[in-house]
This record gives C-alpha cells, sequence and structure tokens, in this order.
C-alpha cells in the first residue's frame, strides 16, 4: 500500500515542534479519532444487537452474555498484533486498512440478523466484530509516536476519549431506530455504519501521514514483558478500561434482565454512561498532566470502590434510580482513570530513563520506545477486563438471577488496584520524572 511517509519526527525538538511538528501531529489525530471511534461502535454492535434479539431468536440473557463476551474477548486478543503493525505497515497505511477491514462484520451481520440464524453463526459474526477492538491499540501507538511527552496525557485522553465515544453512539442509533420503528429493524443500525466505516477510510488514506522512525523494536517488545510496571500498569487498565468496556457491553443487558426494562427503556438508559466516561476521559489525562497520574488514579479507584457499593445496595434493595446513580458514576470515575493511566506508561518509562543517567533527549527517546510496545500488551491486558466482567455477569445472573455477585468481586478488585498505585507509585520512591525534568507534575 503506498503512502505518505514522514522521514524525520523530532517532537521534542520545541522549535520542530512549534514550526511543523504541532500542526501534523494534530491532524494526524483528528482523523485517527475518526477511525478509532468507527472501530469501537463497531466492536460493541453486539451490546445493541442483542437488543434486537427478542424472544422469536431463542436466545436467553446467558446466551447473550456470551455473545458480546465473544466481541470482548477477540477485540483484546488483537490489540498485540495491531499495536506493532503500526511500525511495520506504517501509521496511515494501518488506519486506512483497519477502517476497511471493518466492513468484513458489518456486512456479515446485516446478512444474519433475523430469526431463525443459528447460534453458531451470531457467534462468529460476534467474533468478527472484535477486530474494532483492535483499532484502538494501533491508534494509541501511532499518536503516541507524534505527540511529545508533556503532551501526551492530553493527546492520548483525546484519541482514547474520541473513539471511546464510538460505544454510546453506537447505542444511539439503536435508540433511535427501536423507538421509530421498532424492535424488528437491526439492520438499519448496521445499514448507517457502512457509508460512515467508508468515510473513515478516504479520509485516513487522504489526511494521514507515516513516521519513517517508529520501527518495530523486538528487545523493546521483550524489555516490556520482563518490566514489572508493564505487568503493574496492566492490572491497572483493568481497573478502568476494563471495568468502562465491560459495562458498555453489559448494561443493557442487566437492565432488562434484572429490572426488566423493555428494548426501548434500556436502549433510552444504556449510552449515558458510555458517553460520560468518553466525554471526561481527556479530563483524566489533563488532570494527570497536571497533578499527577498516580494520585488521579488512586482516588479514582477510591470513588470506583464507593460508586460500587452504591450499585450493590440498589442492586439489593431493586431501586432503579438509585442503582442507575450509582452506574453512571462508575462509568464518568473508569473514564478518568483511562485517561490518568495512560497518561502514566510514558512517563514511567521515560523516568527509568532518567534514573539510569541518559540525558533528557535519550531518555525521551528511550520513554517512546519502550511505552509503544507496552501500550499493546497493557491494552490487550486491560480489555480482557472486559471479557471478566461480562463473564461474571453470566455467571451471577445463571446462580442467582441478579448482578449483585459480580458487582461484589468488582468492589474487591477495585480494592487491589487502589492498594496496588498506593504501594507501587505513592507510598515509596517510584520511578517517576520531577518537575524539573519534564515540565509538569510527575506520575
Amino acid at each position: 500500500m503506498a503512502g505518505r511517509w514522514i522521514e524525520t519526527w523530532e517532537p521534542e525538538d520545541e522549535t520542530f515542534w512549534r514550526e511543523k511538528g504541532e500542526r501534523v501531529a494534530r491532524r494526524n489525530l483528528w482523523f485517527s479519532v475518526l477511525s478509532e471511534h468507527i472501530g469501537f461502535s463497531i466492536w460493541t454492535l453486539w451490546s445493541v444487537m442483542v437488543l434486537f434479539m427478542g424472544p422469536e431468536y431463542g436466545i436467553d440473557p446467558a446466551g447473550k452474555f456470551f455473545l458480546i463476551s465473544t466481541a470482548t474477548l477477540v477485540g483484546a486478543l488483537v490489540r498485540v498484533p495491531y499495536t506493532f503493525a503500526v511500525a511495520r505497515f506504517g501509521g496511515r497505511n494501518w488506519t486506512v486498512f483497519s477502517a476497511v477491514s471493518l466492513l468484513v462484520p458489518t456486512l456479515a451481520a446485516f446478512w444474519v440478523m433475523e430469526p431463525g440464524t443459528s447460534y453458531a453463526t451470531f457467534v462468529a459474526v460476534a467474533a468478527l466484530t472484535g477486530i474494532g477492538g483492535g483499532n484502538f491499540a494501533s491508534s494509541m501507538t501511532n499518536i503516541n509516536a507524534f505527540f511529545p511527552l508533556r503532551k501526551k496525557g492530553w493527546a492520548l485522553g483525546l484519541n482514547a476519549g474520541g473513539g471511546n465515544i464510538g460505544v454510546p453512539v453506537v447505542q444511539l442509533v439503536g435508540l433511535l431506530v427501536i423507538g421509530t420503528l421498532g424492535a424488528s429493524h437491526p439492520r438499519i443500525v448496521l445499514g448507517v455504519y457502512i457509508p460512515l466505516i467508508v468515510l473513515a477510510t478516504v479520509c485516513a488514506a487522504l489526511y494521514m501521514d507515516n513516521l519513517r522512525p517508529v520501527k518495530n523494536d523486538t528487545g523493546a517488545a521483550l524489555e516490556a514483558v520482563r518490566d514489572p510496571h508493564t505487568w503493574i500498569m496492566s492490572v491497572l487498565y483493568i481497573g478502568t478500561f476494563g471495568s468502562f468496556i465491560g459495562y458498555s457491553f453489559a448494561f443493557g443487558l442487566v437492565l432488562q434482565t434484572q429490572f426488566g426494562r423493555t428494548p426501548l427503556q434500556a436502549a433510552s438508559l444504556t449510552f449515558i454512561g458510555p458517553l460520560l466516561g468518553s466525554l471526561i476521559r481527556p479530563v483524566g489525562g489533563r488532570l494527570a498532566d497536571r497533578y499527577g497520574g498516580a494520585r488521579i488514579t488512586l482516588a479514582t479507584f477510591a470513588a470506583m470502590a464507593a460508586a460500587t457499593g452504591v450499585v450493590i445496595q440498589a442492586s439489593g434493595n431493586a431501586s432503579l434510580p438509585v442503582f442507575l446513580t450509582g452506574f453512571t458514576a462508575l462509568f464518568v470515575l473508569t473514564g478518568l482513570g483511562n485517561g490518568s493511566t495512560y497518561k502514566m506508561i510514558p512517563g514511567i518509562f521515560h523516568a527509568k530513563a532518567l534514573a539510569r543517567g541518559l540525558d533528557a533527549e535519550a531518555a525521551a527517546a528511550h520513554g517512546r520506545r519502550l511505552s509503544g510496545a507496552a501500550m499493546g500488551i497493557i491494552g490487550a491486558v486491560g480489555a480482557l477486563g472486559g471479557l471478566a466482567i461480562n463473564l461474571a455477569f453470566r455467571q451471577s445472573f445463571q446462580a442467582t438471577g441478579t448482578g449483585t455477585a459480580a458487582f461484589w468481586s468488582f468492589l474487591a478488585f477495585y480494592g487491589v488496584c487502589f492498594t496496588l498505585t498506593w504501594a507501587v507509585y505513592l507510598r515509596r520512591p517510584a520511578p517517576v520524572p520531577t518537575r524539573a525534568q519534564l515540565g509538569y507534575a510527575e506520575v
């Protein structure tokens, strides 16, 4: 695939950034957001499709939870190869390919979405939609290379937040269809996305660039795998992004199954939490830039535990208004935590390089090298947290008919994440840059 290649890229050079780099980086960011946005919509497509699947489809709630779990699993697994594809093929070229590939699951779903289709076929098509989850990993790796360290919290937060908004947008499209035409026209939702996928592909081809200096580094990947901070951040990302994507997939089904909401009633509520969580993600990155990612992350997990306690209480009392309040708060907090945890990743590796005695320029290069490799691993493991949430809900509803048991397990995990953040990054000296080193608050 032919592409436009930029041969030299030095974002940490303030003169280069001011005269050329910022303009080019921002242009690539906006069209990366568009492609990632559509990718998230296709990845979470089955959170909407299951709302259309009435009794005539012959699929019980456990079967529906398994469908969305399948999409979550595939989306998590493809994040690793998508991360390394950017350096192999170029950020622009891979964005074009990954965007046009979304036509495959969308057209497949359009073909099979009707009563009488076998459950195995639905599972296979749900698995195909998982490729939309890979777009996040390649997009974040690409944008990470374009921006200087002092701007990464904002840029990565905006890129991820704009992508995450694809979740509530596809749910809003589903709501519009159900509200106007009823729950028997799922193909209209799919028809809306086919031209949007084409638009994202064309825009990426016309307006994005490849960075020649970005190369796959097997040594960096192996070093990232061996570094304990990669796995610590993976656990924290399970708590933030894993929660966001898992709740986004499951929320509508929980409302239908536990609170007896109709498809229209569920669809009218499902989009609110993911929308707020997506919009606030750049704020999490900005706050991390200013006050330090570890501090924001610690506060986020404390608040998530409190919100989960509210949800548990409301679930036990069958109080829908309180349940919605607690669940919406959870979505908002996952968005904040998504931004702050992702901001921590490049800062940690940069600081470790400074601690080894590298000068500022060499440390910045080393930080980009390792953080790019680590992001693929962390993003994939974090997305697997969404799978765990979907399976926990499936088991809880099968065993007890409610999601209360699942929420208790989530509460315990947020406690683990809170303790881990405090113990590793706040209780004792951690590999984080100082204000003097980076020009803003520590990670």
